[in-house]
């Protein structure tokens, strides 16, 4: 029998914070994507919802991804003000999650009538394989529950009943899909470039966000032409077209050579990712 598919998505910190470096957080990670992958009864498809860019279009993909997972796993460790707030998206939402903390972090006033699982920071090999199994266990139950029982509830039903708030979404093709989110990263540019006038050069948050804007184009690029990698681009010439026509990021650089550098350095480092 074929096991369902779902998704699972990952709200978690992923940079440094509160003594933790990103090689810890990409731990807890693989920590959380292998008790997920280990449930037997369902076929869970792991992601985060965000990597936490501040461009406009991901922050829509990010509440896309909070609101559709069909179960949401929140690390509230150090308390990242980002990985709060999806939190409360989710919670808002009212959906299946289960929320995790490390063995150093307090509970949080407004989250505390939620039952968390611990795990302890320093990795400990033999609590962590118990928190793995009593991760999917959780899981499993969590969401055999929201199916079973119309009325089941993460965290609302501690407080009464609500109307609980949902995302309207509209059926596109995929032309319009893309055409959307390239309308949507031209508007983003824009922004930018206007920001970009009054400082020379570029600072480094402005040009990480242009970066994060024409990586999300040749994503575009890529589906257009149904490619699934950069490496597999043969002509290169037709993806800078394509992204200096819909992003004119161009502009951003001196001149048109130092543009395609640009790219070549995003291709070069997704490639190697």
């Amino acid at each position: 029998m074929e096991r369902q598919k779902l998704t699972c998505g990952l709200i978690m910190p992923i940079s440094s914070i509160d003594g933790c470096s990103e090689q810890h957080w990409s731990e807890i990670k693989d920590i959380l994507s292998n008790a997920v992958t280990s449930i037997e009864k369902y076929d869970f498809e792991v992601n985060l919802v965000s990597d936490s860019d501040d461009v406009g279009v991901i922050q829509k993909r990010i509440v896309q991804n909070v609101y559709s997972s069909d179960i949401a796993i929140c690390d509230v460790s150090a308390k990242n003000p980002n990985v709060m707030f999806e939190l409360g998206l989710r919670l808002a939402f009212d959906k299946p999650t289960i929320i995790v903390k490390d063995d150093k972090t307090n509970y949080s006033f407004d989250t505390s009538v939620i039952e968390h699982l611990e795990y302890p920071r320093d990795l400990r090999f033999n609590t962590i394989v118990s928190f793995k199994d009593k991760l999917a266990k959780k899981i499993v139950a969590t969401y055999d529950e929201s199916i079973r029982n119309p009325d089941h509830s993460t965290f609302l039903k501690n407080f009464g009943k609500f109307t609980v708030a949902k995302l309207n979404e509209t059926e596109v093709s995929f032309d319009k899909a893309v055409l959307e989110m390239l309308s949507e990263l031209q508007h983003d540019v824009s922004i930018l470039r206007r920001n970009s006038r009054r400082i020379s050069p570029i600072k480094t948050k402005e040009m990480s966000e242009v970066q994060s804007i024409v990586k999300i184009a040749i994503q575009a690029y890529l589906d257009a032409v149904k490619l699934e990698k950069p490496v597999d681009i043969e002509d290169m010439d037709e993806l800078y077209n394509f992204v200096q026509e819909h992003l004119d990021a161009p502009k951003f650089f001196d001149n048109p050579r130092a543009f395609r550098m640009f790219i070549d350095e995003i291709i070069k480092s997704w490639n190697n990712q």
